[in-house]
């Protein structure tokens, strides 16, 4: 069998949201980069034009319009290199799921000296998790379409298809493809990496062609997309991975089997005048290494696409105050950071010296405010009101209630937004208070376990130490009372935290949990809190997402729910 080199770029790039003109210079001049090291092909990832998910701005004629418009001037300006470019499209077909119509498709453009040469639509739309493509986009049904540069025929197929067993890769095989090229805007969660790889590896090794996997980069609200990009040879080998969280260009000669079809080509293949420097894999992130690489990235796109020009953090003492401080400090620099102390009666001296000390070892600012005045200013106030004792847990949330108070006035007169505190097992059983240490603009940890609160920090520490020991050693205390700890309220966070996995990640049942191990009377006081408290959680600010199954977009339960477990 007679074959040939392709040669392909792949643009790992951050596209956001919206941006239509900023992303259409980012992709002319991607393409003059491609060209310089002539490249037959230059991939870029799905919805590269609009950013991913442009949700429901898919509404807008306007936004669909102006896509289109800059996607012509985006082939007019295409050369000898063929750009392979994520856009919404239009659909004729108006398949009919409900009673709307959709007239737009996720699509893939081929552009090359000049003109679009072809279009290929995505066929299985998701519409589960975060996804709910199915609600804006009609779906392909032309799963087997190539695209043919000279006697090479080119797969070419859109995120979830790669998935599909029996789907868009194998007909595009059938119909005589000799690679297959997914593009992608695939975000981030713990388990997706080895997944993703596991399936395109299998894939390859199935249907005896290489895969290019094109992820793009970059934080998009809740979700951050990690790139990751990688290539496999026709036996499901890795031959080059990009690295993760961070934007990559690069560029590679495949070597393909040229089938015995002959079909009428449109597409050219380039004259490969310039040595290429060979790719280096990069090594591949542990999960730790992974979690605060994706918290910092998702950070940094929030603040700054957001037109922030710095970030407060609240600064207890504690490790959830420490690990937020210092992920925007390494996310923004510290210059952009700013810490502010609020001590009351309850706060002992050593946690206000540790917010001081991880202050001082960040570089950042921090503001001393006592509120213990004001505090009791507002219990005179409400007990004045009232015709009997002040409850212990009005008097707790009073203090954070005034802390959130002063941070969001400081907010608003720095133009500097609140990044909240809370994590996961907390915000789950609805121990934090609304209004209070709720308040913010983005919830940082409210994807991270309070377990690997302790490992983040531990990771961050052995690269430079900069949270105070003290502070990781201490029993966790929200310090709203005398001697108030964690452990008064809540069981054993290793035991907290399982059982929130189960539950919300795993969707156990309380019987199932129960049969993992678990005191069953555990299990019945931590499901029923997770259960009372979803109004909470609703009012929480947008955060990382990280695992399977956050909190958020990700999981929507509702509100108002009459259903109660009975406890066996």
């Amino acid at each position: 069998m007679n074959t040939k080199t392709l040669r392909i770029s792949c643009a790992q790039l951050s596209f956001p949201v919206g941006a239509i003109q900023e992303n259409k210079d980012k992709i002319i001049n991607t393409l003059k980069e491609a060209e310089k090291v002539h490249s037959d092909i230059v991939l870029f990832p799905e919805l590269a034009l609009t950013g991913y998910p442009p949700e429901d701005l898919l509404l807008r004629e306007s936004f669909v319009g102006k896509n289109f418009a800059v996607m012509e001037e985006i082939a007019e300006f295409s050369g000898k290199t063929s750009g392979v470019i994520g856009f919404v499209d239009r659909s004729l077909k108006k398949q009919k799921n409900d009673n709307v119509d959709r007239d737009i498709a996720n699509a893939a453009a081929i552009v090359q000296n000049g003109d679009v040469k072809g279009i290929y639509h995505k066929c299985f739309l998701p519409n589960y998790s975060v996804f709910d493509e199915a609600r804006y986009f009609d779906k392909g049904t032309n799963p087997s379409t190539l695209f043919w540069y000279e006697d090479i025929a080119v797969g070419i197929n859109i995120c979830e298809d790669i998935w599909i067993e029996d789907g868009p890769a194998e007909e595009q095989i059938k119909k005589g493809a000799s690679i297959i090229l997914n593009i992608n805007a695939s975000p981030f969660d713990l388990n997706k990496i080895n997944q993703r790889k596991d399936k395109v590896k299998n894939k390859a090794k199935k249907l005896g062609v290489p895969i290019v996997y094109l992820n793009m980069v970059g934080g998009q609200d809740e979700l951050v997309f990690d790139g990751g990009s990688f290539v496999v040879d026709k036996n499901g080998e890795i031959i080059y991975m990009a690295p993760q969280f961070e934007e990559d260009f690069f560029t590679l000669d495949v070597e393909l089997d040229v089938k015995d079809i002959i079909s009428e080509s449109n597409l050219y293949l380039n004259d490969k005048n310039v040595e290429l420097e060979p790719l280096v894999s990069t090594k591949e992130l542990d999960k730790i290494e992974s979690m605060y690489a994706a918290l910092k990235l998702g950070l940094s796109d929030y603040v700054t696409k957001n037109k922030f020009n710095k970030v407060l953090v609240g600064l207890s003492g504690g490790i959830d105050s420490a690990l937020t401080a210092t992920i925007a400090c390494d996310a923004l620099t510290p210059e952009r950071v700013i810490g502010v102390a609020m001590p009351s009666k309850y706060n002992p001296k050593s946690s206000l010296d540790d917010a001081k000390q991880l202050a001082k070892n960040l570089g950042i600012n921090i503001k001393e405010i006592t509120i213990e005045d004001t505090v009791e200013n507002i219990r005179t106030l409400v007990s004045a009101n009232i015709e009997e004792q002040l409850k212990s847990v009005v008097d707790e949330n009073i203090q954070s209630r005034v802390r959130g108070n002063l941070l969001m006035a400081l907010s608003n007169q720095l133009n500097a937004m609140v990044v909240s505190t809370g994590n996961k097992s907390e915000m789950a059983v609805g121990y934090a208070t609304l209004y209070g240490d709720l308040v913010g603009g983005f919830a940082l940890l409210k994807d991270v376990y309070k377990a690997d609160v302790y490992n983040l920090a531990k990771y961050r520490n052995s690269i430079s130490e900069v949270i105070p020991q003290n502070t990781i050693d201490k029993e966790p205390s929200a310090e709203l009372s005398e001697n108030q700890f964690d452990s008064d309220s809540l069981p054993d966070y290793d035991t907290l935290d399982k059982i929130i996995k189960l539950y919300i990640e795993e969707d156990f049942s309380s019987e199932k949990i129960i049969n993992s191990g678990i005191d069953k009377n555990v299990v019945y006081d931590v499901l029923e809190k997770i259960d009372r408290n979803e109004y909470k959680r609703n009012q929480v600010a947008p955060g990382v997402k990280l695992t399977n199954r956050a909190f958020g977009k990700d999981r929507r339960m509702p509100i108002t729910n009459t259903y109660k477990r009975e406890r066996n």
